[in-house]
Parts: C-alpha cells; structure tokens; sequence
C-alpha cells in the first residue's frame, strides 16, 4: 500500500517513504495489527488504510502550522529543518499502531520496542548518525505521546496525536467499538461524515466536522476534545461541527473552545 503523501519538494521525505513503501516487515506488521484489532477483538480498523488516512492528515495539519508561523520543535531545539519535522511526523505516524502485533492493551509502549530497527533502517545514509539519532528520538517521543494521557512536548508529537483523532469519517473514529454491534460509540461513529482541513480564520488551522446528526457530537466531546486539550498545541486550532441533514436538530452546531 502507497502512502501517496504530497512531498512539496521535499526529497528527504520521499526517500523515507520509498523505503516505507517497499517494507515487506512494516506492511505485515499493519496487517497483522488488524488481525489482533478487528478479527481477535473485533473493533475498529488500525491497520494500513488508518495509517495511510492519518498520515496524509498529519502532514497537511504540520504544513498549516508551518504556514500559520508555528515553528516544529525539531527546528526550535536542534537547529534542522522544517522538511526534517516532516520526516519525524510521518515516521511516527506510520509506526504508531504496531504494537497491536503484541496486543491492543498499552500498544503504545510496544510499539516502542517495535519501531527503532525500522526507524534507523529508513533513516540510513539519508542522514548522518547524529542527525539521525535526533530524528530517532523525536519519532519515539511522538509514538510514546500519541496515548490520550501523555502531554506531547513537541509540536510534531501533538500533531500526530490529533492527526490519529481525526480519523473518524464513516465509522471510522478512534474510539474502539465492536464492530456490528449498536452502542453510543458505534451510533455516534457512524454520523461523523466529513472531516475538513484549512487555513483558520483567527488560528492557523481550522478543523471542521460535519455529521449527518447530533449523535456525532460524542465523538467529538469523548475523543477530539480530550486529544486535542493534551495534544500541547491547542492553541493553534479553531474547532467546529456541523449536522447537515438532520430533519430535527438537537445541535446544529458545535465548537470546541
């Protein structure tokens, strides 16, 4: 499965995700991922098509940033470059989930045990060993903070950790549910339809959720809210849900302050 990322000319990024590409290791570990998540636990996708989604999502929500005059932290502390914030965000976001391999229970810890060989594998020869040892370490940190309670301490960690968030259209929202089965989760899962990403008008960035009824809300007030409130970046973002279609709206419209 191809990533599909829009490079903007940056040829770090499309050598690291060339190599992620061609990863025979890191697309089994996706799919076994999904063995433990949907066919042994029966939630929700965590698998490729996931990482692909919040991948994408987490580098347009850097390049707004960027765009908005947010500096990434690995250019703030270590002097690199903004399409080195790239890297270490896309990294993150394609090796997050892995630990599902070992079990859904703290998978964001075993992810950790998992990611370094893959992490020095698509990093060699692009970058120097110290250059690279930074970039290692940045990436493990954005794993480790992607867990709801941990406080990200880097502008790419809390953009992973709200990029993850996001993937909600259709049924797909990060809060497991069992599959198939009717319950609040499930209900307010599936009336999330379209998550918009743009330019904010008094923050750089503005995320705008439309649902087809007022039951998505939940997902916004249990999952979104909660991410971003602990992601270290909230600040920058303007957040708002839309129902559209729903004949007798208890909400029509909903803001995240």
């Amino acid at each position: 499965m191809g990533l599909n990322l829009p490079l903007h000319g940056n040829e770090r990024l499309g050598r690291v995700v060339e190599r992620i590409d061609g990863s025979v290791r890191l697309s089994t570990l996706w799919s076994a991922s999904n063995v433990t998540a949907i066919d042994r636990m029966h939630i929700n996708d965590h698998g490729p098509v996931h990482i692909k989604i919040i991948t994408n999502i987490a580098l347009k929500l850097l390049r707004l940033l960027g765009e908005g005059g947010v500096v990434p932290s690995v250019v703030t502390d270590y002097h690199l470059d903004a399409e080195d914030a790239e890297v270490i965000v896309c990294l993150a976001c394609v090796l997050h989930d892995i630990g599902h391999v070992i079990h859904r229970h703290r998978h964001e810890e075993l992810s950790l045990t998992l990611a370094p060989p893959l992490i020095q594998e698509f990093l060699g020869e692009i970058y120097p060993e110290k250059e690279a040892t930074i970039l290692e370490g940045e990436v493990l940190h954005a794993i480790h903070a992607h867990r709801r309670e941990i406080l990200p301490l880097t502008v790419e960690a809390g953009v992973v950790k709200i990029a993850d968030a996001l993937d909600m259209e259709s049924g797909r929202a990060r809060i497991p549910f069992t599959t198939g089965k009717a319950s609040i989760h499930s209900v307010s899962a599936m009336a999330i339809k379209k998550v918009l990403l743009a330019k904010g008008e008094e923050r750089p960035v503005k995320i705008h959720i439309k649902m087809s009824n007022s039951a998505g809300i939940f997902q916004l007030d249990n999952l979104l809210r909660e991410k971003l409130k602990r992601s270290g970046i909230a600040p920058y973002f303007e957040v708002t849900g839309e129902v559209v279609g729903e004949e007798e709206k208890i909400v029509e419209r909903y803001t995240i302050e």
